[in-house]
Formats: structure tokens, sequence, C-alpha cells
């Protein structure tokens, strides 16, 4: 376990200190992955509400430090507190808020409990619920039924997780589709531009694949098929981006045992201009939209092994195309609509893999002006979600 969670304890136990001097909108967005689907929301309600007191919570130690990036002191931040009745209590008692908004699907049923006794307003935004996790819901559909009783509103990605929600019991008078909130995701273009002046770099480099947010079983087989395409495309680079940062030293010592491969850790390069290599590993925080910005397709991970995938819309979103395993249950609204697009290509083994990347590298297409235009249908959900929170906020 990474030792940054045992760090500032007291504020998972509800020892926080917050400005009460403003009202508090409290945002709860668990690790960095629903912190940046959430940034163009909580830009939004800071232009909004310049009056109030923003404030960011998180579950995770890189959770904490993305929104410490994002927003600096611009919003307040603390650590999530433990679901105990107490602790829930001198939270609650502390920060005061006046609305809670929680990012995708965290039922948590004494902090629900406690917003409706105390009349705070909760709405859940960019709600989803996979096949998966509404079938261990409804083995304590109870318990979940009562949690959600205590929510004002529910937004919800789409038509499928509304009917999910509803069979746990959840009123659909408050469910509403807006669809899915990471269509308005912000491209952020200082590290756009720091991706590609680093491809520029890249001698004798002809095509870069990303292997992005890798969890534990799948990097061995990334390099395995990296050493594969390397016979069809010898300047080939690979950018592997592990997900968690206590894997950086074990993703490197596994690249150092594969022939073929000079790996390089990116964290030790001081300038690019005389590396040579064919594989850098991503091993900092924070610069994904780099390395997406480098890359002429991205495999998504947590796809090769039963985690769900990760957001496939972020590459996208700069015009790259997406390969993924065949896991990619996390997203699967998202994955329908990118798939449909020849955006997005879940193949379900190692060997169809290897073959559509080999595939996306050595075709040409207009790729930028499809990911363009389906971006653009899909946005408008902040706007939606703004005008929701208003009307909570002044009932």
């Amino acid at each position: 376990m990474n030792p940054a969670y045992r760090q500032r304890i007291s504020e998972r136990l509800g020892f926080v200190a917050i400005d009460n001097d403003k009202p508090v909108i409290w945002i709860h967005a668990v690790s960095v992955g629903e912190t940046i689907a959430a940034q163009p929301l909580i830009e939004g309600l800071i232009r909004q509400y310049p009056d109030y007191c923003i404030l960011v919570t998180s579950t995770t130690p890189t959770g904490s430090d993305r929104i410490k990036a994002l927003f600096g002191e611009r919003v307040s931040h603390v650590y999530f507190p433990y679901d105990l009745p107490d602790i829930v209590m001198r939270f609650v008692h502390r920060v005061k808020p006046k609305l809670l908004v929680i990012i995708e699907t965290e039922i948590w049923p004494n902090l629900y409990a406690k917003c409706a006794e105390k009349n705070i307003p909760l709405v859940l935004v960019n709600a989803r619920l996979s096949e998966r996790s509404a079938q261990r819901y409804l083995k304590v559909r109870k318990l979940v039924s009562e949690t959600l009783a205590n929510v004002s509103a529910i937004a919800v990605r789409s038509s499928i997780d509304a009917e999910r929600f509803k069979q746990l019991g959840a009123d659909s008078r408050k469910i509403s589709v807006v669809g899915n909130i990471k269509f308005d995701f912000i491209v952020n273009t200082e590290q756009v531009e720091q991706g590609k002046k680093w491809r520029k770099l890249w001698k004798n480099i002809d095509l870069v694949w990303v292997a992005a947010s890798t969890h534990e079983g799948e990097d061995k087989q990334i390099l395995q098929l990296h050493q594969k395409l390397l016979r069809k495309i010898p300047n080939l680079m690979l950018v592997l981006v592990p997900r968690h940062p206590e894997r950086f030293d074990d993703v490197y010592t596994l690249c150092k045992q594969f022939k073929g491969v000079k790996a390089l850790r990116h964290s030790q390069v001081k300038d690019y201009k005389d590396t040579k290599g064919n594989i850098i590993l991503g091993d900092s925080m924070g610069e994904m939209q780099s390395w997406f910005a480098t890359a002429d397709v991205v495999f998504m991970g947590g796809s090769l092994v039963e985690t769900g995938g990760h957001n496939p819309i972020e590459p996208i979103a700069q015009g790259v195309p997406v390969v993924s395993g065949p896991h990619m249950f996390n997203f699967d609204d998202v994955s329908a609509q990118l798939s449909k697009e020849s955006l997005l290509f879940i193949c379900d083994t190692i060997d169809e893999l290897e073959e559509r990347i080999f595939s996306v590298l050595n075709k040409e297409t207009d790729i930028k002006r499809v990911a363009k235009n389906t971006m653009q249908q899909h946005q408008g959900v902040v706007a939606r979600l703004l005008e929701l929170i208003s009307i909570k906020i002044d009932q």
C-alpha cells in the first residue's frame, strides 16, 4: 500500500478545518479519474459561485495530488471521511455543506443518512452502474434502496444506467439522463505542446504507441507484444505508463528482462536529444495528456485484466485512436459509442490486439476530424449539471 494512505489520517477521521465564513459546496471525486472527469464541472462551480467555498475531497493520495495540481488554492481540499457514524457526524458538523455532489457512484449509507437528517441536498453526477456492479448491489438491495432514498437527484450517463438504478430501488422521479461528463473533458494545451516536443526529439522513431494506466498482469503482455511489433515496425516506440506509482520500479525491472528492447525511465532522462531507446517508462504523475500527444495509437490499460478499463475519451479528445482488451465494462456506454465511430477497438485476445495496433499504425484515416465531431455531439453535460445543482442549492 502507498504509505501516503496513512498520512493526514486525522482528515479521514473527520478532524478538518474549513473556511465556514462562506457557504460550502462539497464535491467528492474518489481518485484521479473522477477528478479529471469532474474538472470542467468544478471549474464551472468556481465561476458560478465565487462567494462559496468549493471543497473537493478524494480517497486516494494520487487523487489528492491531482486536485492540488488542477485547482491549487482555488478550492479547499481534504480527504474523504471514513463512513462510520461518529466520523461522518464530526465531518459534516465541521464542514456544514450547503450541498454535496458525488462524482460517479459512491454509495455510503452513513453519510447519505446524515445528509438527509441535516437537510443537505445530495446529488450523484455522472452516475453509472455497470452490469457487474448492479448485480453486486442487488445482493444487498434493501440497504442500497434505503441509502438511495436519501439522495436528492441522480444524474446518470445513459438510459441503461437509469434502468439499473431503478432496479436497485431508486426513485425514478429523481433520475435524469444527462450524458457523460467525460465528453466535456478539458485538454491541457501546455501538456499537449510538451508531448509534441518530446516526440520531435525522439530520433529514428517513426511511430509511437502508448500503453496507458496499465495494471499488474498487463505489463508483461504489453512488452511481449512490443517485441512482436518491433519485428514488423523496427522504429517503433512504446511509452509504458503504469497506473500506480508504487509499481514503477517493478515495471522497470520487468522491462530490463526483455531482449531487443531498451527501456528508459522518463524521470531519469534530462534531455531526449541524445537518447536512444524503444521503450520509455512513464514514471511520473500528471503527464498523461503529454504522453497521449506523442501517440499514434493508445492502448487503454485495465482491460486485459478484469479491472474494467479506463477512460478512452482523453486520448480521443486529442484525435488519437484507442485499442483495448476485452474488459471495458466500466465504460460500456462510452465504448459502444466510440466503437461505432471506429475511434475505439476492443480486442478479445492479445493476438487480435497485435493485429489491430499494426493495422491502425499503418492506416491513414482522418481520425482527428471524426474524433472532433464525436466529442462535439456529446458535449454540453456540464451546463446541464450546473443547472441541476443550481436548482438544488436554491431549494
